[in-house]
């Protein structure tokens, strides 16, 4: 079994964008191969990411939240901003062993930058 989360964006370009710059996504997959793109996945890691272009109501209160491990934190969060996502606040030493970083993507999904202290 596998999770797979898939992102709705009525703008899948910045989106896309926004994981190639800050966390060195891929693409790896897109339908239809030609012409107006509505689905793609991004390798990330080990993990992938889907991309869906759809009519989304990016002002709705986000329910979910992505965590992703990365190797620094702190070299990550200037290109947030520089990528079209917001930094919620600076990165805190969690008690359980990882420092973390709030961040939000371009449609405002919530974006957790983790990285193993």
């Amino acid at each position: 079994m596998a999770i797979q989360p898939i992102i709705l964006t009525p703008d899948l370009p910045p989106l896309q964008a926004f994981y190639e710059q800050v966390l060195g996504a891929t693409e790896v997959f897109r339908y239809p191969e030609s012409g107006p793109v509505f689905y793609k996945t991004l390798k990330i890691g080990d993990a992938e990411l889907r991309l869906v272009a759809e009519k989304a109501d990016v002002s709705a209160p986000p329910r979910i939240a992505l965590s992703i491990d990365v190797p620094d934190v702190d070299a990550l969060l200037p290109l947030v901003e520089a990528a079209g996502g917001r930094v919620q606040g600076p990165p805190n030493d969690m008690p359980w062993g990882q420092r973390v970083a709030h961040v939000f993507d371009p449609d405002g999904n919530p974006v957790n930058l983790t990285q193993e202290l």
